[in-house]
């Protein structure tokens, strides 16, 4: 979980082969490029890898479905990075090329959590389709859920916050044009959680970089996220009634469902939007005896805390609560949210890891003894200008030609999805709404969690370019061929066809479709016909 805060899940895949391949536009060899001189970074290792011999040198990322997948690459040039931006920065960067078959354009992979390592799986994928691919830790070594690196090391959380990114972006973009002998034809940045975050940065920091960004389940009020995870995590431990057991969370999912899972036309399971869903948790308080059927009145109160967000003293929202319909499952409320015992989720982790290291730099630190409205000041003073991504003039962007697609799962445990429909909406109230329609869209997939894990709802729209066999691998069903055809055709998405399979089976088994709209519309049921086909839904506007 704290390695990838995206709990991207390893799936029976059918990688496609490159799409437009092309034949790279110079000759240039990756021994010329290890002598590239670089400004602020040098390279450190420019080596041809032979087809199917990449080893990946993270551990985590062994098991058998990556060794597979990394035995299915093509010959690249990997070319390694060291960028020093600072005194205080030694940021690692790849950048994989492909020796054959070049499409012509370049892909950025994002990061997870506190970032601290490469996924190696987002450049790969990028290589199979012919993509040119680069990816960093953002400047520093460790899981995702580990924040203790920033500690005494401002200049390394800068690097977290938005240099990293950009400097892999500006360096990749350097080796793409001297290994091929010329620019890439578009540029393209995807990653989601706090990859989401970084792809807001690049949009909103250094509008220039890339054409397109496919923006998932973004971390971009970094600050308001964190601590409101700190308010809730005070709720749910500082007074022990007030936890709320894995044990209990099915009680609630059940409420949730009987309250409100019909008032989309449709019991699926599947709440098309939280939003209209009234459930109150006062009406799950024990009349007897407590037990796993009920909450207690402060857990009841709990339980309010989690829905209702973080606001300031005169009421002005600071960031949104969780929404109802998403608190089971293997990627639900228990790991993110309440944990297997008081002090062991994973917002536990990232709240006080960020407010110990970043916010405070004092080990000592006490997440119970916080007064939060001192916290959030404090966080807001020190980190906002490296950390949040939340300004909404993305003018720059799109005068540069920038389409920008967000997503989000309206079940995600970790960031609640309100964030990004607001960030949406601030974007579209800075710009103008006609404005904002020509380079930005929003798409709220019902039933998902958090980047692409499982909840009851279709969540599959190839976030990760791993397409299943059992869908079209077209701009449909594929939400970065949707930001190209928009990119490259000026065919905006207005509409996308998200799939649900059976992991479990082998090869992984299609379960149903359903259209995901562009905000604020939504799949409505037509009346007849089976309900896990996409073809019974249309497209309209929400209630």
């Amino acid at each position: 979980m704290f390695k990838h805060l995206a709990m991207v899940a390893v799936c029976t895949i059918s990688l496609p082969i490159a799409r437009g391949q092309q034949a790279p536009a110079g000759s240039e060899t990756c021994a010329k490029v290890g002598s590239l001189p670089l400004p602020g970074a040098k390279v450190v290792s420019a080596a041809t890898v032979a087809a199917g011999t990449f080893t990946s040198p993270d551990p985590a990322m062994q098991q058998p479905a990556q060794k597979a997948m990394f035995g299915r690459l093509p010959e690249f040039c990997r070319v390694q990075v060291l960028a020093t931006p600072s005194t205080d920065s030694a940021i690692p960067i790849e950048v994989w090329l492909p020796v054959k078959g070049w499409n012509g354009k370049f892909r950025g992979v994002g990061n997870g959590g506190f970032a601290g390592s490469i996924d190696y799986s987002g450049p790969a994928v990028a290589l199979m389709q012919g993509y040119a691919s680069g990816a960093t830790d953002t400047g520093h070594s460790g899981n995702g859920g580990d924040a203790s690196w920033a500690l005494g090391h401002p200049e390394k959380v800068i690097d977290f916050g938005y240099r990293a990114i950009h400097e892999m972006t500006r360096i990749s973009k350097a080796v793409v044009q001297a290994y091929y002998g010329g620019a890439a034809r578009h540029n393209y940045f995807v990653s989601c959680s706090d990859g989401g975050r970084e792809a807001l940065m690049e949009a909103q920091r250094f509008p220039a970089d890339y054409d397109g960004i496919v923006a998932g389940a973004p971390a971009n009020n970094w600050t308001g996220l964190m601590t409101n995870g700190l308010r809730n995590q005070q709720a749910l431990t500082g007074d022990p009634a007030g936890f709320i057991p894995i044990t209990k969370l099915p009680a609630i999912d059940a409420a949730v469902r009987a309250a409100c899972d019909a008032a989309d036309g449709v019991t699926d399971g599947v709440l098309a939007d939280p939003r209209q869903c009234q459930f109150k948790p006062a009406t799950l308080i024990c009349k007897g005896a407590d037990s796993d059927a009920c909450l207690t009145g402060t857990q009841a109160h709990t339980l309010e805390v989690l829905y209702g967000g973080l606001h300031d003293a005169a009421g002005k929202l600071i960031f949104p609560g969780y929404v109802p319909g998403g608190e089971l499952g293997d990627s639900g409320w228990g790991p993110w949210i309440t944990g297997p015992v008081p002090g062991a989720s994973a917002m536990y982790v990232f709240s006080t890891g960020y407010f110990i290291n970043m916010v405070y730099e004092n080990k000592e630190w006490n997440y119970k003894d916080a007064v939060i409205a001192d916290a959030y000041k404090a966080a807001l003073a020190k980190t906002s200008q490296m950390l949040d991504a939340t300004d909404p003039n993305l003018k720059p962007f799109a005068e540069h030609g920038g389409k920008l697609i967000l997503y989000h799962g309206w079940n995600d445990p970790g960031i609640s999805p309100l964030n990004t429909i607001n960030y949406y909406g601030d974007v579209r109230a800075t710009v103008g709404p006609s404005s904002a329609d020509s380079f930005v869209r929003l798409f709220m997939i019902p039933g998902m969690q958090h980047c692409l894990a499982v909840g009851p709802g279709a969540n599959d729209i190839d976030q990760y370019g791993m397409p299943m066999a059992a869908v079209p691998d077209d701009a449909q069903h594929d939400i970065f061929l949707a930001l190209e055809a928009w990119v490259e055709k000026g065919s905006a998405p207005e509409s996308m066809i998200a799939a649900k399979f059976d992991e479990k089976a082998d090869p992984a088994k299609l379960q149903m479709t359903r259209p995901i709209c562009a905000y604020p519309k939504a799949a409505k049921y037509k009346g007849s016909g089976d309900t896990n086909d996409a073809a019974n839904f249309t497209c309209a506007a929400a209630k």
